[in-house]
């Protein structure tokens, strides 16, 4: 069950157009879906955020100077500490 509200105030014609879009989609009520476009956008953009895609050949390079050292240097335990201090927040 929702126990956060919201309030916003928008333009009628965006309001008219986000009314007429939910009963579009067969939604019940505009807060339905607005929750529901601000629910699928937050996901993304954490998504986008939150990872990194590369190239194969990229990775396979990333992959063998890993497999390399035998130690981590001082910028990779800074890295580290940095991720697990955005972890924490």
């Amino acid at each position: 069950m929702a126990t956060a509200r919201l309030d916003m105030r928008l333009n009628e014609d965006i309001k008219a157009k986000a009314e007429k879009a939910s009963a579009l989609l067969g939604m019940r009520t505009l807060t339905e879906y607005v929750v529901n476009l601000i629910n699928n956008d937050a996901t993304e953009v954490i998504a986008q955020h939150e990872s990194m895609t590369v190239k194969n050949d990229l990775f396979d390079q990333f992959m063998e100077s890993c497999e390399k050292i035998d130690e981590p240097n001082q910028n990779l335990i800074d890295a580290l500490a940095f991720t697990k201090a955005l972890e924490n927040k």
